[in-house]
């Protein structure tokens, strides 16, 4: 018995100074960091559902207001949180090649998840950038506009069919729902040339399919932690982020719906079609100088990374992995946005009415109908999406990790030394905290779309921008995701009036449950339709 105590001791006193040893690290180079928890790190909260990852990285961020850079444990493994945008600059843009990579936080080789865009690295990724880079040209999203449109024609006249049918003339909707629905169609639409109407068959296979593909809840977070610090019992696990029915799913309708265009030489301008151009590699950048106007002041540019010609063959199961990419960022990343839109209008009715009135002389002087170029002239709402993006970023944190050992100097003013990080360290910069300091945007809790206005956008630091990354491993997608976010805008502001209701989140809270940037306990609204005249 005295013998079992005395292993049990020394079992302890090794696993005490395990932990001490690993904790140590960034206190041995005078990086500044929360006190971690043993087995945790600093991820007690996340993992307990207590908080958001943008708000646990908005904690550490502003713990150390004086410091470059700042430490953070996730389990046992260093990370480091970047505060310093000329650093962060060097990180993304100068010094590109040594943070080359994303963490693997998606998936095993064999999986959709890793075989594409985001989750591709070195040569490969490259190489698939600038395969893609041509399919999201302007010149190409202007002929998606009207898929865009007919979309949200079908989301009104549900909209209005259940307003029609309540007894108080408006309704109650989480604006979530409403927002996913439609972007589930235009990918539908704009990606896989299907039509669906998911606001009347609710339970549709496709808006299934999304709904189970971009939900990053409890059990995908852990997945995604798993992956990036313990990737070997991950792939031992064999885990995945994509059911088996659901990679299958998506594996037909690609090759089947390339296959029947193929043979009956149909030609739709959507996502399907611009990947048998790629594939054929028939894409190219010829008609950027040309046609390539900026969709809006969060618009990112292609780096020469993406301008190069390459010839590499590309199999099916890459062009499959690609078009699962595109559905997920298309399906979740838009209707978040659009959802925070329409919540930052309901919370302040002037700006929703000066946005109303912008709207409304628009749609007068076009008769109607709008399209890629009325949607580009439209300045207020440009204004409005970029501070929705500011307070709101679809991606709280933009992640990398270094692919070859890199001096990142001193970690403050104090510090003697430089601070050399490793290959193989992950990266965090904080993108929701950066956009919600008040020395880059002053009182940064108000929404106010004026800071982009033509007089004041010059005092934005651009560094301190970055809704849709930054350097060449920004969105491809970014031309894309302004243009549906304006449209759906558009159509329903154009008809209706969006106002707190009882279920509103206020104050606004992200919720703990998921990675996904959503309000806590729902996006709720209530929706009226808009009869009241506008000032002319």
């Amino acid at each position: 018995m005295i013998i079992l105590w005395i292993w049990l001791v020394v079992l302890v006193a090794v696993i005490t100074l395990y932990f001490r040893r690993v904790y140590s690290s960034f206190d041995r180079h005078g990086i500044k960091h929360i006190k971690p928890t043993p087995m945790v790190g600093n991820m007690t909260k996340v993992i307990l559902r207590a908080e958001h990852m943008a708000d646990a990285l908005k904690k550490v961020y502003n713990d150390f207001p004086e410091e470059r850079f700042v430490g953070r444990y996730e389990f046992i493994k260093e990370l480091i949180v970047v505060r310093d945008l000329e650093l962060v600059k060097k990180i993304t843009v100068k010094d590109f090649e040594h943070f080359l990579d994303h963490r693997p936080l998606l998936g095993n080789s064999d999986s959709y998840f890793s075989r594409n865009l985001f989750s591709l690295r070195g040569q490969e990724w490259k190489d698939m950038r600038s395969t893609l880079s041509p399919a999201f040209t302007s010149s190409k999203m202007r002929l998606m506009v009207p898929f865009m449109v007919e979309v949200g024609d079908q989301m009104m006249r549900s909209l209005q069919k259940i307003i029609k049918e309540s007894k108080n003339g408006s309704v109650d909707l989480d604006c979530k729902d409403l927002t996913t629905r439609y972007t589930n169609d235009v990918i539908a639409s704009c990606a896989f040339g299907l039509k669906v109407d998911s606001h009347n068959d609710k339970n549709n296979s496709f808006y299934t399919l999304g709904k189970e593909t971009s939900t990053f809840d409890f059990s995908q977070i852990i997945k995604a932690f798993l992956f990036a610090n313990l990737p070997e019992v991950a792939k031992f696990l064999k885990l995945d982020f994509l059911s088996k029915s659901s990679k299958n799913a998506f594996k037909r309708l690609v090759l089947y719906t390339m296959e029947n265009r193929e043979m009956k030489n149909i030609i739709r301008p959507d996502m399907i079609h611009l990947l048998m151009e790629a594939k054929k590699g028939k894409l190219t950048h010829d008609d950027i100088k040309s046609n390539d106007l900026a969709a809006g002041f969060a618009t990112v540019t292609e780096s020469a990374v993406g301008k190069k010609k390459v010839n590499r063959v590309w199999s099916d199961e890459d062009l499959v992995a690609q078009a699962v990419l595109f559905f997920i960022a298309g399906f979740e990343a838009v209707s978040s946005g659009t959802s925070f839109l329409l919540h930052e209008l309901a919370m302040n009715p002037d700006v929703q009415e000066r946005l109303a009135q912008e709207i409304k002389e628009h749609d007068a002087k076009n008769g109607g109908k709008f399209d890629f170029n009325s949607i580009q002239n439209m300045v207020y709402m440009d204004m409005v999406v970029s501070e929705v993006l500011r307070l709101w970023p679809a991606a709280g944190a933009l992640d990398r990790i270094c692919t070859k050992d890199y001096n990142m100097g001193k970690p403050n003013a104090k510090a003697e030394k430089d601070y050399i990080i490793r290959k193989g360290t992950g990266v965090w910069i904080p993108v929701f905290s950066i956009h919600r300091d008040p020395q880059y945007f002053p009182n940064p809790l108000k929404f106010d779309p004026e800071r982009f206005s033509e007089e004041n956008r010059h005092n934005i630091n651009p560094l301190a921008y970055m809704p849709f990354g930054v350097g060449p491993r920004n969105c491809i997608g970014s031309r894309f995701a302004l243009c549906e976010v304006k449209v759906m805008t558009y159509q329903i502001i154009r008809e209706m009036v969006v106002s707190p209701c009882e279920r509103t989140c206020i104050p606004a809270k992200l919720c703990p449950e998921t990675f996904n940037m959503r309000l806590k306990g729902g996006h709720w609204l209530n929706f009226r339709p808009r009869t009241e005249q506008i000032r002319m």
